[in-house]
């Protein structure tokens, strides 16, 4: 980025010392933030968007830890960033790698709290499946992670520092031009947390995930999975422009109403109605639907029949997902004859129906699996938004 570079005023509220003198950490910060920062702390404001472009580069491109590495800034320069910032991320507390190459990572963050990121390996790409809170809100039962109350939201930092934790791991830096040599070529938004529930800090860790200058992933490598937050489902269309993901998985409002609680606040009907809105939706950028195909509960033939009349119109596909047990779990996997019946209808009915192959299940990976080993009692939004420093 050049010294002549417009930088977007996105959000300017200058990061402050904490009540303990903790330096506020750069990762996170939009690039309004960070250049607000960066004048604060003392550097002229002919040169703010200048070293707002080179600490970018340095943090996204390079994935330095050490503001000493950033060796076009000269030592004085870098020894007041030093006094005013830090350059924090998530800390792994384990690293568990399966049996076909997908890792899960315990990470620790601001508080001593716990969550889990995972990065599956596949032919063509490398997916990391990152959290947007510390445990969950929702309660779906048949996921791993609703059973883990909610702890607190992420901050924008703590959600892309765990794209910068896994590069690292992964030694996935230097390759911006050459997306087919990245570990790490896919974002997906469906590991602990609901996503539309810590929106704004979602949306500026996505902003940081696609800017070109930065990590450069492209918005359509990016996929955002929420269970039903209808009124904030355009809001992610506009602000983010990603695509978009439904945690679905029953095709009657009875049965989702046991599986994902949030339907009885935004059912089926209004759900789908936020689905054919989404801004962007095309052929090309369809929606899908998650289905965890749950035996004797959501997987005849009647319920098959139901999902496509129900989203009749919409450019979508459907990944049905062998469900994924946890010790305790009240369902049992769908057998293999049923959930491949179940796509054959889906098909003849002219959607794509992949069966979600399970990665992890050795090393509690898979998908609905997730659940980090801290767990505290349920808080209020307004502790959550105070301790994450959130708005």
């Amino acid at each position: 980025m050049t010294a002549s570079a417009p930088i977007t005023q996105d959000l300017l509220t200058i990061p402050r010392r904490d009540a303990e003198g903790a330096r506020p950490n750069l990762i996170g910060l939009t690039r309004g933030a960070l250049r607000a920062a960066l004048v604060d702390a003392g550097t002229p404001e002919s040169q703010a968007n200048m070293r707002t472009g080179q600490l970018w580069a340095w943090l996204y491109q390079k994935g330095v830890r050490d503001f000493d590495a950033m060796t076009n800034l000269s030592k004085g320069y870098r020894a007041l960033l030093a006094d005013a910032f830090e350059i924090r991320r998530p800390e792994i507390v384990t690293r568990q790698i399966s049996e076909d190459g997908t890792r899960k990572y315990l990470l620790r963050i601001a508080g001593g709290h716990e969550i889990e990121t995972v990065y599956i390996p596949e032919e063509d790409r490398g997916t990391l499946c990152i959290s947007s809170q510390v445990g969950c809100t929702l309660t779906c039962s048949f996921c791993h992670t609703g059973t883990q109350k909610l702890v607190r939201n992420l901050t924008a930092g703590e959600i892309v520092g765990q794209i910068l934790v896994a590069r690292d791991d992964l030694d996935d830096w230097g390759h911006k031009d050459a997306l087919e040599r990245r570990r790490i070529s896919n974002i997906v938004l469906m590991g602990m947390g609901e996503p539309l529930y810590n929106f704004e800090n979602v949306r500026d860790a996505m902003k940081i995930a696609m800017d070109g200058e930065g990590i450069s992933l492209s918005r359509r490598r990016i996929t955002l999975s929420t269970s039903g937050v209808v009124p904030e489902i355009a809001r992610a269309g506009d602000e983010i422009g990603c695509m978009l993901a439904i945690s679905f998985h029953a095709t009657t409002d009875e049965v989702r109403d046991g599986l994902v609680p949030i339907n009885r606040k935004w059912n089926i009907e209004a759900l789908i109605d936020a689905c054919r809105a989404y801004p962007r939706l095309s052929n090309a950028e369809r929606i899908t639907f998650e289905y965890v195909m749950l035996k004797g509960v959501n997987d005849s033939d009647a319920d098959a029949k139901r999902l496509v009349k129900l989203i009749a119109g919409i450019p979508a596909k459907i990944n049905l997902i062998p469900f994924n047990p946890w010790p305790g779990a009240p369902y049992e996997r769908s057998d293999w004859d049923r959930i491949e019946a179940f796509a054959e209808i889906v098909n003849r009915a002219g959607y794509a129906s992949p069966i979600r192959t399970p990665r992890g299940e050795d090393i509690m990976a898979a998908c609905g699996q997730l659940k980090s080993a801290t767990e505290r009692a349920r808080k209020s939004r307004a502790q959550i938004a105070a301790e994450t420093g959130a708005a």
